[in-house]
């Protein structure tokens, strides 16, 4: 019986296969184990060598290029013909590079970046890839392709920075919930519960809870309640999260500061008190104040600063006596 050579479209390894016009579909180790037993041969009696060189079940897309791929390896790297035959290449594989791209449409990043992303791995696949490893080009694309759509997520789809540490303990923290939600009776699982399914520790599984968060962010305009006979919808009577938000309040200091200084201030002669009425209250210059009571501008400078300085020697002195009066803290 004569033998035919036939070629996958994934790799090089010849199938050996019967050639009596075509009929039959199976390679010879499906024949083989499918034959009868009176045929004296059993399923057990196939050579390692025949069922190693099984055809694996490839895409549509997954064009046959192994021929290009053996005459790039003879071109040196500087030669024109194999810039011009790698692009080929990449042109040949680009449907299945789209493909794998559209696996992680709808996660917050158009199709076309990912489209892109996709296409530069796939052009890194071709230049790096090596036939005489002996691997089919598809294992090795596949594998480089989605680890360039996944580090495009994890560095450009966070919208705040998040250590690359906290964003594996948020996939293993996610993961685990999805596991525990089929099985909980639609409870949601304790942190207990997480730990003990995900094998990590309390403490790591609040920091990827937390970091569940981080990936997308919230407008401060986003409505978060309503008020009552309000809408939630961020019209009239809807709370927003900036509401919510607490903020500083420099006139709580204003106040404690003339709090500080009135008794000070009740304290200085007539003439003082006057001047710091005119320069702080007033907001008058020296030399509006110098006009008025009928002196030079630098006197009123000297008074001023005599003024401030006494005011505030006094008031340190009350706040080293306040120290002084308080009671020492117990040892620990």
């Amino acid at each position: 019986m004569k033998t035919t050579q036939i070629r996958t479209t994934e790799d090089d390894s010849p199938i050996v296969a019967p050639d009596e016009g075509g009929s039959d579909p199976f390679p010879p180790e499906d024949a083989a184990a499918s034959r009868s037993p009176q045929d004296g041969v059993t399923s057990d009696q196939a050579t390692p060598s025949t069922s190693s060189r099984t055809p694996r079940r490839t895409h549509h897309d997954a064009p046959d290029t192994a021929a290009d791929f053996a005459a790039l390896a003879k071109l040196p790297e500087d030669c024109p013909e194999r810039r011009r035959l790698q692009d080929c290449v990449v042109t040949a594989w680009l449907p299945m590079a789209h493909r794998l791209a559209r696996k992680f449409r709808n996660r917050g990043e158009s199709l076309e970046d990912l489209e892109q992303v996709a296409a530069l791995a796939l052009v890194k696949s071709v230049e790096r890839y090596d036939p005489a490893r002996g691997n089919a080009f598809e294992t090795f694309a596949i594998p480089t392709i989605y680890g360039e759509l996944k580090r495009h997520f994890r560095d450009n789809m966070w919208e705040i920075h998040v250590p690359r540490r906290v964003q594996d303990l948020r996939n293993r923290v996610r993961a685990s919930l999805r596991e525990l939600e089929l099985t909980s009776s639609g409870r949601s699982p304790t942190v207990a519960e997480l730990a003990a399914h995900s094998g990590l520790s309390e403490e790591d599984i609040l920091t990827g809870m937390e970091a569940l968060q981080c990936f997308n962010s919230l407008s401060l305009d986003a409505p978060v309640a309503s008020e009552a006979g309000g809408g939630g919808d961020g019209g009239d009577g809807a709370i927003c999260l900036m509401d919510t938000l607490s903020s500083d309040e420099g006139g709580y200091d204003h106040v404690v500061d003339r709090e500080a200084v009135r008794s000070c201030l009740c304290r200085l002669p007539e003439r003082e008190q006057r001047l710091l009425y005119l320069r702080f209250f007033r907001e008058l210059t020296q030399s509006q104040i110098a006009r008025r009571l009928g002196v030079s501008q630098m006197h009123v400078s000297r008074l001023l600063a005599a003024a401030c300085r006494r005011v505030r020697e006094e008031i340190e002195e009350r706040e080293d006596e306040d120290c002084n009066a308080r009671p020492p803290r117990a040892a620990a």
